[in-house]
């Protein structure tokens, strides 16, 4: 039951970003016990991170509501072990992270990596991002407003499998384009290898310097059926992602090379 659940929110944009601010407004419309632990300052990227080399602080914005100077795992860990000890969340959600996480994404992640650190913890965990118009950069908020309920409430009492977490994501589609999104179900995808691209700069120097440049969104090099194509082709993404990374034929392939 959602409106009864203890519901842990957290991300990687930071306690102060919109995404995360939308995401709380929206859950609390429909539970009555929701917890917040997020990073103090942006954490974009670093993935399944852990501090171990610096001491953890945090910083109290009031009632269940908390930030912790570090990663996004830092904050599931403090938030379920620490601040939530008396009595484990029933489930942890994510988001919602300004830009996508499909295909090679969830890698990188810290987004998805707080629904991975939940998961291993042992809380069903589901994380949410939200695309943007790649011409303007504007976001459409509405879209994951409308939606997570509905993700939500269509998901409730049913069982997760272990080591399973759950990544949705919306499209960036225009105003008054979204009261019907189609969400659809499907798998991760991946990039083609010349999708990725680093860019050259020059300063006022003349010295080099690099971005690190997103993959391009050429709909002929993505897979029509995944979770990349799919997004990009207007429809939101429920796609299942397994922490358990053994590729089950090489391990038998394996296993015949290497019988004693």
């Amino acid at each position: 039951n959602i409106k009864a659940a203890r519901i842990f929110l957290a991300n990687d944009d930071s306690i102060h970003s919109h995404g995360f601010k939308v995401l709380e407004e929206t859950i609390k419309s429909i539970c009555d016990d929701v917890w917040v632990v997020a990073p103090e300052t942006e954490q974009s990227a670093v993935g399944h991170s852990l501090t171990i080399h610096t001491p953890l602080r945090m910083k109290q914005y009031g009632e269940k509501r908390y930030s912790v100077f570090g990663t996004p795992t830092d904050c599931v860990m403090m938030g379920a072990k620490h601040i939530m000890a008396d009595k484990k969340p029933d489930l942890v959600i994510s988001g919602i992270n300004h830009g996508h996480n499909v295909a090679d994404d969830v890698t990188y992640s810290g987004t998805v990596a707080v629904a991975i650190e939940g998961t291993i913890i042992g809380i069903p965990s589901i994380a949410f991002s939200n695309s943007y118009d790649r011409e303007t950069h504007e976001y459409n908020w509405d879209v994951p407003r409308r939606n997570i309920p509905k993700v939500l409430l269509a998901m409730q009492g049913q069982s997760w499998a272990e080591n399973v977490l759950i990544n949705v994501n919306f499209p960036y589609v225009e105003a008054g384009d979204d009261a019907e999104l189609e969400m659809v179900v499907c798998e991760q995808g991946h990039y083609e290898p010349s999708m990725n691209d680093i860019v050259k700069c020059t300063d006022p120097r003349g010295r080099p310097y690099f971005w690190i440049g997103p993959p391009d969104s050429d709909k002929d090099k993505l897979p029509k059926d995944k979770d990349i194509g799919q997004l990009i082709r207007g429809k939101g993404t429920i796609t299942p992602l397994s922490l358990n990374l053994t590729h089950k034929p090489t391990l038998k392939t394996l296993e015949g090379i290497f019988k004693s």
